[in-house]
Protein backbone atom coordinates (compact mmCIF):
# COMPACT_ATOMS: atom_id res chain seq x y z
CA UNK A 1 0.00 0.00 0.00
CA UNK A 2 1.38 3.39 -0.99
CA UNK A 3 1.07 6.59 1.00
CA UNK A 4 -1.47 7.98 -1.46
CA UNK A 5 -3.59 4.85 -1.26
CA UNK A 6 -3.49 5.11 2.53
CA UNK A 7 -4.59 8.75 2.34
CA UNK A 8 -7.51 7.90 0.03
CA UNK A 9 -8.70 5.10 2.32
CA UNK A 10 -8.42 7.40 5.33
CA UNK A 11 -10.50 10.07 3.57
CA UNK A 12 -13.17 7.48 2.74
CA UNK A 13 -13.19 6.26 6.35
CA UNK A 14 -13.37 9.77 7.77
CA UNK A 15 -16.21 10.79 5.46
CA UNK A 16 -18.37 7.70 5.88
CA UNK A 17 -17.84 6.44 9.44
CA UNK A 18 -20.37 8.78 11.06
CA UNK A 19 -22.74 9.14 8.11
CA UNK A 20 -25.62 6.65 7.71
CA UNK A 21 -24.09 5.14 4.56
CA UNK A 22 -21.95 2.19 5.79
CA UNK A 23 -18.23 2.86 5.94
CA UNK A 24 -17.54 -0.87 5.41
CA UNK A 25 -19.05 -0.91 1.93
CA UNK A 26 -17.21 2.23 0.90
CA UNK A 27 -13.87 0.98 2.19
CA UNK A 28 -14.25 -2.27 0.27
CA UNK A 29 -15.12 -0.43 -2.95
CA UNK A 30 -12.24 2.03 -2.56
CA UNK A 31 -9.71 -0.72 -1.80
CA UNK A 32 -10.90 -2.82 -4.74
CA UNK A 33 -10.75 0.06 -7.21
CA UNK A 34 -7.17 0.74 -6.10
CA UNK A 35 -6.28 -2.95 -6.38
CA UNK A 36 -5.26 -3.32 -2.74
CA UNK A 37 -8.29 -5.15 -1.38
CA UNK A 38 -6.42 -8.44 -0.96
CA UNK A 39 -3.28 -7.04 0.68
CA UNK A 40 -2.99 -8.20 4.32
CA UNK A 41 -2.25 -4.64 5.45
CA UNK A 42 -5.47 -3.24 3.96
CA UNK A 43 -7.90 -4.90 6.37
CA UNK A 44 -5.68 -4.07 9.34
CA UNK A 45 -5.29 -0.48 8.12
CA UNK A 46 -9.07 -0.08 7.71
CA UNK A 47 -9.57 -1.08 11.34
CA UNK A 48 -6.63 0.80 12.82
CA UNK A 49 -7.47 4.21 11.35
CA UNK A 50 -10.72 4.14 13.30
CA UNK A 51 -8.73 5.36 16.30
CA UNK A 52 -8.33 8.71 14.53
CA UNK A 53 -12.02 9.00 13.74
CA UNK A 54 -12.90 8.14 17.34
CA UNK A 55 -10.63 10.93 18.55
CA UNK A 56 -12.48 13.42 16.34
CA UNK A 57 -15.67 12.90 18.39
CA UNK A 58 -13.82 13.45 21.68
CA UNK A 59 -12.18 16.64 20.39
CA UNK A 60 -15.35 18.11 18.89
CA UNK A 61 -17.49 17.39 21.95
CA UNK A 62 -14.87 17.67 24.68
CA UNK A 63 -16.99 20.10 26.69
CA UNK A 64 -19.84 17.61 26.83
CA UNK A 65 -17.48 14.82 27.88
CA UNK A 66 -15.92 16.76 30.75
CA UNK A 67 -19.10 18.46 32.00
CA UNK A 68 -21.50 15.53 32.40
CA UNK A 69 -20.79 12.33 34.30
CA UNK A 70 -24.38 11.37 33.59
CA UNK A 71 -23.49 11.19 29.88
CA UNK A 72 -20.88 8.53 30.61
CA UNK A 73 -23.44 6.41 32.45
CA UNK A 74 -25.89 6.63 29.56
CA UNK A 75 -23.18 5.74 27.06
CA UNK A 76 -22.24 2.73 29.19
CA UNK A 77 -25.87 1.57 29.33
CA UNK A 78 -26.12 1.89 25.53
CA UNK A 79 -22.79 0.12 25.01
CA UNK A 80 -23.67 -3.02 26.98
CA UNK A 81 -25.82 -4.74 24.27
CA UNK A 82 -23.07 -4.38 21.63
CA UNK A 83 -20.38 -5.55 24.05
CA UNK A 84 -22.31 -8.70 24.96
CA UNK A 85 -23.57 -9.59 21.48
CA UNK A 86 -20.24 -8.68 19.88
CA UNK A 87 -18.44 -11.27 22.00
CA UNK A 88 -21.12 -13.93 21.58
CA UNK A 89 -21.47 -13.48 17.81
CA UNK A 90 -17.84 -12.77 16.91
CA UNK A 91 -17.51 -15.65 14.43
CA UNK A 92 -20.92 -14.99 12.85
CA UNK A 93 -20.05 -11.32 12.37
CA UNK A 94 -16.68 -12.17 10.82
CA UNK A 95 -18.33 -14.61 8.40
CA UNK A 96 -20.88 -12.00 7.31
CA UNK A 97 -18.08 -9.52 6.65
CA UNK A 98 -16.77 -11.93 4.04
CA UNK A 99 -19.95 -11.45 1.96
CA UNK A 100 -20.02 -8.17 0.05
CA UNK A 101 -23.45 -9.23 -1.32
CA UNK A 102 -24.90 -8.94 2.19
CA UNK A 103 -23.39 -5.46 2.41
CA UNK A 104 -24.99 -4.46 -0.90
CA UNK A 105 -28.41 -5.80 0.04
CA UNK A 106 -28.37 -4.07 3.42
CA UNK A 107 -27.26 -0.82 1.79
CA UNK A 108 -30.31 -0.95 -0.49
CA UNK A 109 -32.78 -1.99 2.22
CA UNK A 110 -31.41 0.62 4.61
CA UNK A 111 -31.56 3.20 1.85
CA UNK A 112 -35.24 2.50 1.21
CA UNK A 113 -35.86 2.91 4.93
CA UNK A 114 -34.05 6.26 5.06
CA UNK A 115 -36.03 7.60 2.07
CA UNK A 116 -39.26 7.36 4.07
CA UNK A 117 -38.10 7.64 7.67
CA UNK A 118 -38.50 11.42 7.99
CA UNK A 119 -42.25 11.02 7.40
CA UNK A 120 -42.56 8.35 10.07
CA UNK A 121 -40.98 10.32 12.91
CA UNK A 122 -42.33 13.83 12.44
CA UNK A 123 -43.12 14.06 16.16
CA UNK A 124 -39.66 13.03 17.37
CA UNK A 125 -38.77 16.28 19.14
CA UNK A 126 -37.17 15.39 22.50
CA UNK A 127 -33.62 16.63 23.01
CA UNK A 128 -32.88 14.70 26.20
CA UNK A 129 -32.05 11.02 26.41
CA UNK A 130 -32.88 8.98 29.51
CA UNK A 131 -31.45 5.59 30.49
CA UNK A 132 -34.28 3.62 28.88
CA UNK A 133 -33.77 5.53 25.61
CA UNK A 134 -30.04 4.85 25.79
CA UNK A 135 -30.56 1.11 26.29
CA UNK A 136 -32.95 0.88 23.31
CA UNK A 137 -30.51 2.84 21.13
CA UNK A 138 -27.82 0.37 22.17
CA UNK A 139 -29.91 -2.54 20.94
CA UNK A 140 -30.57 -0.80 17.63
CA UNK A 141 -26.82 -0.29 17.25
CA UNK A 142 -26.38 -4.07 17.36
CA UNK A 143 -28.23 -4.36 14.05
CA UNK A 144 -25.15 -2.73 12.50
CA UNK A 145 -23.22 -5.92 13.20
CA UNK A 146 -24.70 -6.92 9.85
CA UNK A 147 -22.34 -5.31 7.31
CA UNK A 148 -23.93 -2.58 5.24
CA UNK A 149 -26.44 -1.52 7.89
CA UNK A 150 -24.32 1.38 9.21
CA UNK A 151 -23.78 1.81 12.93
CA UNK A 152 -24.65 5.49 12.65
CA UNK A 153 -27.94 4.82 10.82
CA UNK A 154 -29.02 2.07 13.22
CA UNK A 155 -28.33 4.05 16.39
CA UNK A 156 -29.88 7.28 15.06
CA UNK A 157 -33.03 5.42 14.01
CA UNK A 158 -33.07 3.87 17.47
CA UNK A 159 -33.10 7.38 18.90
CA UNK A 160 -35.94 8.46 16.61
CA UNK A 161 -38.09 5.53 17.76
CA UNK A 162 -37.70 6.92 21.28
CA UNK A 163 -38.99 10.35 20.23
CA UNK A 164 -35.51 11.91 20.19
CA UNK A 165 -35.00 14.62 17.57
CA UNK A 166 -32.54 14.11 14.71
CA UNK A 167 -29.79 16.34 16.11
CA UNK A 168 -29.82 14.80 19.60
CA UNK A 169 -30.06 11.27 18.19
CA UNK A 170 -27.12 11.88 15.84
CA UNK A 171 -24.96 13.38 18.59
CA UNK A 172 -25.67 10.48 20.96
CA UNK A 173 -24.77 8.13 18.09
CA UNK A 174 -21.38 9.87 17.90
CA UNK A 175 -20.87 9.58 21.66
CA UNK A 176 -21.79 5.89 21.60
CA UNK A 177 -19.30 5.35 18.78
CA UNK A 178 -16.41 6.12 21.14
CA UNK A 179 -16.57 2.98 23.34
CA UNK A 180 -18.10 0.81 20.61
CA UNK A 181 -15.52 1.56 17.92
CA UNK A 182 -12.68 1.72 20.44
CA UNK A 183 -13.48 -1.76 21.77
CA UNK A 184 -13.94 -3.26 18.30
CA UNK A 185 -10.86 -1.60 16.81
CA UNK A 186 -8.65 -2.52 19.78
CA UNK A 187 -9.81 -6.14 19.70
CA UNK A 188 -9.21 -6.47 15.95
CA UNK A 189 -5.86 -4.67 16.17
CA UNK A 190 -4.68 -7.09 18.86
CA UNK A 191 -6.05 -10.12 17.02
CA UNK A 192 -5.20 -9.30 13.40
CA UNK A 193 -2.15 -7.05 13.48
CA UNK A 194 -0.40 -8.17 16.66
CA UNK A 195 -1.74 -11.73 16.26
CA UNK A 196 -2.26 -12.01 19.99
CA UNK A 197 -5.00 -13.58 22.09
CA UNK A 198 -6.73 -11.47 24.73
CA UNK A 199 -5.34 -13.88 27.33
CA UNK A 200 -1.81 -12.95 26.24
CA UNK A 201 -2.59 -9.38 27.27
CA UNK A 202 -4.48 -10.27 30.46
CA UNK A 203 -1.71 -12.59 31.68
CA UNK A 204 0.98 -10.24 30.40
CA UNK A 205 2.83 -12.75 28.28
CA UNK A 206 5.65 -10.28 27.69
CA UNK A 207 7.86 -12.39 25.35
CA UNK A 208 4.92 -12.98 23.01
CA UNK A 209 3.77 -9.36 23.22
CA UNK A 210 7.28 -8.06 22.55
CA UNK A 211 7.63 -10.37 19.54
CA UNK A 212 4.27 -9.21 18.13
CA UNK A 213 5.29 -5.55 18.23
CA UNK A 214 8.69 -6.35 16.74
CA UNK A 215 7.14 -7.72 13.53
CA UNK A 216 5.38 -4.41 12.78
CA UNK A 217 7.50 -2.63 10.17
CA UNK A 218 8.34 1.06 10.26
CA UNK A 219 6.48 1.42 6.94
CA UNK A 220 3.31 -0.01 8.52
CA UNK A 221 3.63 2.41 11.43
CA UNK A 222 4.06 5.35 9.04
CA UNK A 223 0.95 4.39 7.07
CA UNK A 224 -1.11 3.96 10.23
CA UNK A 225 -0.02 7.35 11.57
CA UNK A 226 -0.84 9.08 8.29
CA UNK A 227 -4.19 7.27 8.09
CA UNK A 228 -5.19 8.22 11.62
CA UNK A 229 -4.28 11.89 11.16
CA UNK A 230 -6.19 12.16 7.87
CA UNK A 231 -9.14 10.19 9.24
CA UNK A 232 -9.26 12.45 12.30
CA UNK A 233 -9.32 15.67 10.26
CA UNK A 234 -11.82 14.45 7.67
CA UNK A 235 -14.14 12.97 10.32
CA UNK A 236 -14.28 16.31 12.15
CA UNK A 237 -15.42 17.99 8.94
CA UNK A 238 -17.92 15.19 8.21
CA UNK A 239 -19.49 15.31 11.68
CA UNK A 240 -20.00 19.08 11.60
CA UNK A 241 -21.43 18.99 8.09
CA UNK A 242 -23.67 16.01 8.83
CA UNK A 243 -25.33 17.61 11.85
CA UNK A 244 -26.09 20.79 9.88
CA UNK A 245 -27.38 18.88 6.84
CA UNK A 246 -29.42 16.38 8.86
CA UNK A 247 -31.13 19.11 10.88
CA UNK A 248 -32.17 20.98 7.74
CA UNK A 249 -32.88 18.25 5.21
CA UNK A 250 -33.27 14.90 6.94
CA UNK A 251 -32.28 11.44 5.70
CA UNK A 252 -33.75 11.17 2.19
CA UNK A 253 -30.57 12.10 0.29
CA UNK A 254 -28.60 9.50 2.24
CA UNK A 255 -31.28 6.94 1.42
CA UNK A 256 -31.02 7.51 -2.33
CA UNK A 257 -27.24 7.47 -2.09
CA UNK A 258 -27.23 4.12 -0.25
CA UNK A 259 -29.51 2.58 -2.85
CA UNK A 260 -27.21 3.78 -5.66
CA UNK A 261 -24.11 2.39 -3.93
CA UNK A 262 -25.80 -0.93 -3.21
CA UNK A 263 -26.87 -1.31 -6.84
CA UNK A 264 -23.36 -0.37 -8.00
CA UNK A 265 -21.85 -3.09 -5.80
CA UNK A 266 -24.25 -5.71 -7.17
CA UNK A 267 -23.36 -4.65 -10.72
CA UNK A 268 -19.65 -4.96 -9.96
CA UNK A 269 -20.23 -8.44 -8.52
CA UNK A 270 -22.20 -9.41 -11.64
CA UNK A 271 -19.23 -8.23 -13.76
CA UNK A 272 -17.02 -10.69 -11.90
CA UNK A 273 -15.08 -8.13 -9.88
CA UNK A 274 -13.87 -9.60 -6.59
CA UNK A 275 -15.00 -7.15 -3.93
CA UNK A 276 -13.60 -8.05 -0.53
CA UNK A 277 -10.93 -7.41 2.04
Amino acid sequence: MSVWQAIILAIVEGLTEFLPVSSTGHMIIAATLMGINELPITKIFAVSIQFGTILSVVVLYWRRFISSFDLYKKILVAFIPAAVLGLLLEKVIDSMLESILITAIMLILGGILLVFIDKWFTHADKDRINYKNAFVIGFFQCIAMIPGVSRSAASIIGGLTQGINRKAAAEFSFFLAVPTMLAAATFKFIRDMLQLEITDILYFDWPKIEHSFSIISSEDIKLLLIGNVIGFLVAMFAIKSFITFLTKYGFRVFGYYRIAVGIAIIMLIAMGIDLKF
